[in-house]
């Protein structure tokens, strides 16, 4: 899984394998470790419950429809799943998209496990 952050947007990125385990109802996780031992976390996992977003103790974890996640999961055409959360000072955006192969190749990058680009040539 990747995350990329932008003030407030978080967008996650996830492979074939783990938007299989999103539809099967299991968490993803993914993680950075940094030197001096500190690791910073961030999940998200599919629940009968509202969407939510939370940063605590190093770990941003966020929390979609269950429902929304096996339908996202079943469709290849679904590039992803969009929130957005009121904040006492404006927004969160979340996307949670599914990870498509890279245009131009680029070398020790494995993408065997990544969806076909819709923008790639025929």
């Amino acid at each position: 899984m990747k995350v990329r952050i932008l003030d407030n947007t978080i967008r996650l990125r996830l492979d074939r394998a783990e938007v299989d385990q999103m539809g099967a109802g299991r968490q993803v996780v993914g993680s950075t470790e940094f030197p001096g031992g500190e690791t910073f976390r961030y999940t998200v996992e599919p629940a009968d419950a509202a969407c939510t977003a939370e940063f605590r103790d190093g770990v941003i974890r966020i929390v979609i429809s269950a429902s929304a996640a096996a339908d996202w999961a079943g469709d290849e055409a679904q590039v992803g799943i969009y929130e957005t959360l009121l904040l006492p000072t404006g927004t969160l955006v979340l996307s949670i998209e599914k990870d498509f192969e890279c245009l131009e190749p680029r070398g020790g990058e494995n993408q065997s496990n990544r969806f076909k680009n819709p923008k790639a040539l025929m």
